[in-house]
């Protein structure tokens, strides 16, 4: 079987997760080509190196640098909608060379086709807003619905039962979404790791992701917070693109990017690890089991990971 995978450039989330399911497609034989663009492509690039890659409509999300999020977002809704038509009209210029089974998209709303099986992936069929524009979560939860009709099924990575790690953005939604869901549990890319062996080297591990400026704000404050602290620390900066070096500052040893077992390693030994609220996040650091330890702290602005960072500690 051929199969595209073809994540959001929207952080290194979306391409993360993306990790083990193009492992299993390939372990199930089937030919995997990865599409997308920026730093998630990237990131698949370095996992992946000899599988083929096709590019897509670039989208450059930048957020605010306050603590709201509301202008950056109404903003971005135009490009948004043009990236999706890009990436269609590519796709489809794709697909007549190509000829997919399979198409895989992760929050790509305009990787849908006609004539081959389609499946797109999101965890947020109910889009939390800000407090002053919740009364329109209905209005966007069906709008929301009305993209992901085009394809064939949706993929929530999340257990279907109470159990589950992503609460109200993906259970007790409305019932129009349930002709085409399918709960296939939670995606990590660390999920045959919990038996790596714990490295000791650092007291506290911080782990950096998401979309500028705010990245660069959260690494500012960590790299403040950890200065205060005695034990060593390392602040993984979620780069992908950057030159592998190692920069020291005090006791702060700062790294653009970690390979998967040698971060795995490394949180598991840690004493504390903090790091952003995302979704992919959280399926990282339950595949590990070290969610008790985790400081999780939204990017401002964020009521999805604002959500998230609350579900995640209830008792």
């Amino acid at each position: 079987m051929k199969v595209l995978v073809a994540p959001l450039n929207w952080g290194l989330g979306h391409a993360a997760r993306c990790i083990p399911l193009v492992i299993d497609c390939l372990r199930s034989g089937d030919e995997v080509i990865i599409a997308g663009d920026g730093e998630a492509l990237l990131l698949l690039k370095k996992h992946f190196p000899n599988l083929r890659t096709l590019p897509l409509a670039a989208l450059n999300v930048h957020y605010s640098g306050g603590n709201s999020q509301v202008g950056a977002m109404l903003r971005l809704l135009p490009r948004l909608v043009r990236h999706a038509v890009q990436d269609h009209r590519l796709l489809t210029r794709y697909m007549q060379q190509e000829h997919f089974d399979l198409i895989i998209a992760d929050n790509r709303f305009g990787c849908f086709a006609s004539g081959t099986r389609t499946v797109y992936i999101t965890h947020q069929l109910h889009i939390i807003l800000p407090a002053p524009w919740r009364f329109l979560e209905p209005l966007v939860q069906w709008l929301h619905w009305r993209v992901a009709r085009r394809f064939d099924e949706v993929w929530v990575p999340d257990y279907e039962g109470g159990n589950n790690l992503s609460g109200a953005l993906s259970h007790n939604i409305a019932p129009y979404w349930q002709t085409k869901l399918h709960y296939i549990g939670p995606l990590s890319r660390f999920r045959d790791m919990a038996n790596v062996e714990p490295s000791r080297q650092y007291t506290t591990v911080a782990v950096l992701s998401g979309p500028e400026p705010q990245r660069s704000s959260f690494e500012q404050q960590t790299i403040g917070r950890l200065a205060e602290t005695a034990g060593p620390a390392l602040v993984v900066r979620g780069i992908i693109g950057a030159p592998p070096t190692t920069t020291k500052c005090r006791n702060i040893t700062l790294v653009p990017y970690l390979g998967d077992e040698h971060l795995a390693s490394v949180l598991l030994g840690a004493k504390k690890v903090i790091a952003r609220s995302g979704y992919s996040s959280i399926m990282d650091f339950a595949a590990l089991g070290i969610l008790p330890k985790v400081e999780l702290i939204p990017t401002p602005g964020q009521p999805e990971q604002q959500y998230l960072s609350t579900l995640i500690r209830k008792p």
